[in-house]
């Protein structure tokens, strides 16, 4: 099995209801959406998602899953396998096309469910929780772990499912219940509490009566309620159930208690459980004598706040890390941008764990994110005062009193919470010395240097918790009755503590708005910051805080690189923003991540939060201004542009279009204005320097595998800035146009081929609009073979037309045949045989006067799949063969892997099946070394059909539903149903009508 990762903090699967769904297995199973229990069919088909849900987040086989479900599986076994799952889809998801929940993976399944979803795992995880905070001295939170694993149950687990499966899995998790409930019943005895358990006790004894912990555990509990005789009786009623069921006298702990009852034992009396004495520290006046009474113990945590939402698991892990008696002083420390919830988190867990510390909680407020952070000296002069330090004993300088405090807390149990520390050199100071004591430190920075046994960066809450959050606040009628508006409110809010809180609160004092309301208001990114403001909640005056702190090159750094869209920006990236070296802007870069301004999700790359974004890009209108913005932004794109024309270089050697994009001067990019020529040159700068500017070096790539691996990281990030470009009206448009020319090759490599669609499409409208009709030609291609990608003939047809046109007005004649390819590729059945021909050699003689190897070699093999279309088989294999050899010779991988499709289309054509099938299968392995999954699905339909030409039906059907598994998982509709139709055509040839249909599970 392989394990599918889920990202941290990943909350329920919503249906469009909106509703989290949750299985439970722990009784009867059953599926919930919200509060509404699900219909989830058959016995069997329970137990199929049983099965699933066992080994949620990895892929099940369907061999793995026949064997679960039956001893001897039925000769149609797979297809009823295909059917349940099917069916659970429409259940467990009823209104997606796309499932997210029950997905196809490989040659099995993968239930997507988070842990906290299935009940079986919720209970293992308070299990183990509750034996972590056990072995580090937290006995009540333990309790109140096994409390809750326990309480998880209700009845038989997986009950009335058959299958082998279900047999071994009821018998491990009744084990596990067991144990659970055991150690939940010997915690409640060790706490005092044996009357409340005993009828607990005596039901278990009931169910369970060869089970002897349970009979010890009620023996110890009625002796303990002063009911020795009950408590002998028990032991008489095991005796006779042991020697009458088993043969056997009770074992040996069971005779020592029996004893031990018999002669009053006093280690068997119940614990003792008052509150523990509070050692106090007198008062001492200047001599050093203790004057007066003892003043109470210092309890200066804030209140806890009443709608505490959230992070339960994190919290329980912290009142573990905070438990006393520890080999070492705990020091938790706990970091995070402004207002993700650290002080209340904080205080929340700091009430949860004050009771292990009854000699005192100390709390302060070191100001550390305001411009007047709290001197330590200060500080230890309060936390003396509250132990009892009169102020003329106070030593002057801080050295002297941190000694003192560490002296004064000595071998007590204190608790001290530092919230909102600046650094590390602020908190030294106040650390007690003594493994009695607890230290919780909060902190915008990550607080390198301070001897911490777990430091936390605090995330976001869950889009689950924070929809609660907000519930709490406003109100959960008004939450309830806009579940998908509430959502959607979360989600603007970023999912920060602080701003839901505002949000709420906003609603909360105006009763007569609806959520929707509150989320229309938030939609303009522009003002989403004035509008998380209430009373003295706002956003943007917590994130002033920390920008304030910041040195001025620092600030620079916050502002810059929050100006390109996207999942955040690599040093590279961060580099050409800055105008800085590459070193100088990693570290600005790692600074910022050290204040909890960015984050590093992996070494390299840097992100914002939402709303952090927001708050940076409105200092960059503030402070730098928009034409300091869009030159920033320009810079990337025109580094983008190179090292996407370098990738091109290595991935399709000798291709024209690096070439022609470095061909246009610096300062001739951005929109504005209407072209002065046949081109673009005219159309005005966007302030990086003027005509003349030289263009930013790309990367030399040592090789095609060096440029591919770039790709994989990086597209997502190129494609998102050009298209945050494209919507600027007075951006870069010409170098986006540029960009989305030499992007082309995402077409060949099977990647982002929507995403590069949508571009494409957006940026030639924008130059139309513009005035711009060289950007508009270059744009407009990379559209027409998208289109063409995606099987949308008529579109691709009319893009066609237009490149033709445009490049014929702009003198870019390096468009044309491609452009007269897609149009001969395109007119069946429109136009004439001979049309189509006539398209086909004016492109490849016009790609021969252009003197370019590659263009001609490809543009060629395009014709030989037009030749196909109009039944020129011969010309086609001719012309597929003489292209697959000049990219052979110039070193294309990715051309001989086109040209091989060709090949092979032409050999099927000519009845040549084993020949196809052969290239075929050379073009599938290529394809995948490649990583281009997006091509594999046409090529695998293909192999299939030649295969069953070629009377391989077995090979034919495997290859086809490999193309709709793949075109399953990458989401292209008009590759899965070619996939499906060659599906049904092998299973037919097989034998097995009306069976494909099966396949879509």
């Amino acid at each position: 099995m392989t394990e599918i990762g889920e990202p941290r903090g990943t909350s329920a699967p919503e249906p469009d209801g909106g509703e989290p769904l949750r299985l439970c297995l722990l009784g009867p199973v059953q599926a919930w959406c919200g509060e509404r229990e699900l219909e989830l069919g058959p016995p069997q088909q329970r137990a199929l998602l049983t099965a699933l849900a066992l080994r949620a987040r990895r892929i099940v086989s369907v061999d793995e899953l026949l064997d679960a479900l039956w001893e001897e599986p039925p000769a149609r076994a797979a297809a009823i396998v295909r059917t349940y799952v099917s069916r659970l889809r429409r259940v467990l998801e009823p209104d997606r096309v796309h499932p997210t929940v029950l997905v196809s993976s490989g040659s099995g399944y993968v239930l997507r469910l988070p842990a906290d979803c299935v009940d079986a795992e919720v209970f293992e995880e308070r299990v183990a929780a509750a034996g972590r905070a056990r072995a580090l001295g937290d006995p009540a939170g333990a309790l109140g772990l096994l409390r809750e694993a326990c309480g998880l149950w209700h009845g038989e687990p997986l009950a009335g499912l058959p299958g082998p499966l279900a047999q071994a899995h009821r018998a491990r998790l009744v084990e596990r219940r067991l144990n659970a409930a055991q150690a939940w019943l010997e915690a409640e005895l060790e706490t005092g509490r044996h009357a409340e358990v005993i009828g607990e006790l005596t039901v278990w004894v009931s169910q369970y009566p060869l089970l002897e912990p349970m009979r010890e555990l009620l023996m110890l509990a009625l002796y303990r309620g002063g009911r020795q005789a009950e408590a002998l009786g028990v032991y008489a009623d095991a005796r006779r159930a042991l020697l009458e069921q088993l043969g056997v006298d009770p074992g040996p702990r069971l005779r020592e208690l029996h004893l031990g009852i018999l002669s009053g034992d006093p280690k068997l009396a119940a614990p003792a459980v008052p509150p523990l004495p509070v050692p106090v520290a007198p008062v001492v006046e200047a001599g050093g004598e203790p004057v007066g009474s003892a003043p109470p113990p210092p309890a200066q945590l804030p209140a806890d706040v009443s709608d505490y939402t959230g992070r339960d698991e994190l919290s329980a892990a912290l009142r573990a890390d905070l438990a006393p008696d520890g080999p070492a002083m705990p020091v938790v420390g706990l970091s995070g941008l402004g207002g993700v919830g650290k002080s209340t988190l904080a205080v929340h867990v700091a009430h949860a764990v004050g009771g292990q510390y009854p000699d005192g909680q100390l709390y302060a407020n070191l100001r550390g994110a305001g411009s007047l952070p709290a001197d330590p000296g200060e500080v230890l002069a309060g936390f003396l005062g509250a132990l009892g330090v009169a102020d003329a004993a106070l030593p002057q300088g801080t050295p002297e009193r941190a000694a003192l405090f560490r002296s004064r807390v000595a071998g007590l149990r204190v608790l001290i919470v530092l919230d909102d520390a600046r650094d590390s050199r602020q908190v030294g100071p106040l650390l007690p010395g003594s493994r009695s004591c607890a230290v919780l430190v909060t902190s915008r920075a990550w607080l390198s240097g301070l001897p911490v046994t777990r430091q936390v960066g605090l995330e976001p809450l869950t889009p689950e918790e924070s929809v609660r959050l907000l519930a709490a606040i406003a109100g959960p009628e008004r939450v309830a009755a806009e579940p998908a508006a509430a959502r959607r409110l979360a989600a603007a809010c970023g999912f920060l503590p602080l701003a839901v809180r505002t949000a709420a609160s906003r609603l909360a004092a105006r009763p007569a708005w609806r959520v929707s309301h509150l989320v229309d208001r938030l939609a303009s990114e522009r003002r989403r910051l004035s509008e998380l403001e209430a009373g003295e909640l706002a956003v943007a005056a917590s994130f002033r805080l920390s920008y304030d702190q910041l040195d001025p090159e620092t600030a620079r750094a916050f502002r810059l690189l929050s100006l390109a869209d996207g999942p955040g920006v690599s040093s590279a990236a961060a580099a050409v923003l800055l105008g800085r070296p590459e070193p100088v802007a990693e570290r600005l870069a790692e600074a910022l991540t050290d204040l909890g301004l960015l984050s590093c999700p992996y070494p390299g790359r840097y992100q914002y939060h939402d709303l952090l974004r927001l708050f940076a890009r409105e200092l960059v209108r503030e402070v730098d201004g928009e034409a300091a913005g869009r030159a920033a932004v320009e810079r990337l794109l025109r580094h983008y542009l190179a090292t996407v024309a370098a990738l091109y270089r290595v991935v399709r050697p000798g291709y024209p279009f690096p070439d022609l994009v470095a061909a246009r001067p610096a300062g001739a990019g951005s929109s504005g204005g209407s072209s002065t020529g046949a081109g673009d040159a005219g159309a005005g700068t966007s302030g990086t320097g003027g005509p003349g500017e030289p263009e930013p070096a790309g990367p030399e790539f040592a090789g095609a595998a060096e440029g591919l691996a770039w790709a994989r990281r990086e597209v997502p990030a190129v494609l998102a800035v050009a298209g945050q470009a494209a919507l600027d009206p007075g951006g870069p448009l010409a170098v986006v146009a540029d960009l989305t020319l030499v992007l082309i090759q995402l077409i060949d490599l099977g990647t982002a081929v929507p995403e590069l669609c949508d571009l494409a499409g957006r940026v030639a409208e924008a130059a139309a609009a513009a005035g711009l009709p060289e950007s508009e030609a270059r744009a407009r291609y990379a559209l027409m073979w998208a289109q063409r990608e995606f099987q949308r003939t008529r579109q691709a047809r009319s893009e066609a037309v237009r490149v033709v046109a445009l490049a014929r007005r702009t003198g870019q004649a390096v468009l044309l045949p491609g452009a007269l390819v897609v149009l001969a590729l395109t007119g069946l059945p429109h136009c004439s045989d001979e049309e189509v021909a006539a398209w086909c050699e004016e492109a490849v003689a016009l790609s021969a006067e252009l003197g370019n190897r590659s263009a001609h070699a490809f543009v060629e093999g395009m014709a030989a799949l037009a030749d196909l279309a109009v039944e020129r088989p011969e010309s086609a294999l001719c012309r597929a063969e003489r292209s697959l050899a000049a990219f052979r010779g110039l070193g294309d991988f990715v051309g001989q892997v086109h040209m091989l499709y060709a090949r092979a289309t032409a050999l099927h054509g000519l009845g040549r099946f084993e020949e196809a099938c052969r290239d075929y299968e050379e073009c599938v392995g290529a394809l995948r070394a490649l990583g281009s999954w997006d091509r594999l699905p046409g090529v695998l339909v293909s192999l299939a059909g030649s295969c069953r030409a070629a009377g391989r039906p077995a090979r034919a059907l495997e290859a086809a539903e490999q193309a709709l598994a793949i075109a399953e998982r990458v989401g292209l509709e008009h590759r899965r149903a070619n996939a499906l139709s060659a599906v049904e055509e092998a299973r037919a040839d097989l034998g097995e009508r009306g069976r494909g249909r099966g396949c879509l599970a």
